[in-house]
């Protein structure tokens, strides 16, 4: 498997890694600069030069795996026979410097309803580095011309037309995905609440609508879903910032993703 290839199977599994490569070589070397290595928690793809530079370095990728929030390190050897290292010697006769660059797993948003405000959200969402799911039952909000707009996307998307029941999506997406609700149809807006509320492997849970539309959900999740109030309250409505107060779709999409963002942000504090 090409260290590509790995890299993408990582981002794939939402799984950490760490990429390491030959920044510079000076004399003898077991690898020429450039060379890479892609360190998962159990596995490695690619090679560095194997010996003690390749042990310490998957050594200290583990290490820097099991922080998560790991920055990038620079590690220099020298490959001599006076230098021993924890797993032994190397004696090519030059010297190497390896960069270790952590691979983060990559957040996840998913948006239910593709209508008017639910593109224009996709459209800001897709300039950051996430995995965006579009999901909506009408597939003419998911043709290729409509989503054409998001060809030049920094986040990898994916639409997923669901015709009868939207929220079995819910149990494929990956763990920690963040959901915001938004379809063009109230009755399929509770259902997809009803359904994110019992899939506990989501992130946080967002609802568009008004205070009115939310009270009916509400008297409806406890009555008729058996949801107690502390699980309702994972869901928050309204979405986007309190103080934007535009009700064009452009302008409730930027709110709303602003919103989302300070959602990431939290999580890494």
């Amino acid at each position: 498997m090409t260290w590509i290839a790995a890299v993408a199977g990582l981002r794939e599994r939402r799984e950490f890694g760490v990429l390491a490569t030959v920044a510079t070589v000076r004399g003898h070397a077991p690898r020429d600069a450039g060379a890479k290595l892609v360190v998962g928690r159990t596995e490695t793809w690619g090679s560095i030069g194997g010996g003690n530079v390749e042990a310490v370095v998957i050594d200290r990728a583990r290490e820097m795996i099991a922080a998560s929030g790991s920055e990038p390190e620079l590690i220099d050897f020298a490959l001599n026979d006076k230098v021993t290292g924890p797993h032994g010697v190397q004696c090519c006769g030059g010297t190497v410097s390896v960069l270790l660059e952590p691979l983060p797993t990559v957040r996840a948003v998913a948006i239910f309803g593709v209508g008017h405000v639910g593109l224009e959200l996709a459209r800001v969402l897709a300039r950051q580095d996430l995995d965006l799911h579009l999901v909506d039952s009408r597939s003419e909000m998911l043709t290729e011309e409509r989503l054409s707009v998001l060809a030049d996307a920094v986040a990898r998307v994916r639409a997923h037309h669901t015709p009868l029941l939207p929220e079995e999506v819910l149990e494929g997406l990956p763990p920690g995905t963040h959901v915001l609700i938004m379809t063009h149809d109230h009755a399929e807006d509770a259902a997809l609440c009803d359904a994110a509320l019992r899939t506990t492997h989501l992130g946080s849970i967002g609802l568009i609508g008004s205070s009115a539309k939310w009270a009916r959900f509400r008297r409806r999740l406890a009555s008729e879903g058996g949801h107690g109030e502390e699980v309702i309250d994972r869901i928050k409505t309204p979405i986007g910032l309190p103080d934007v107060t535009g009700k064009d779709p452009a302008t409730i999409a930027v709110s709303v993703a602003a919103d989302l963002l300070r959602t990431f942000e939290a999580e890494t504090d």
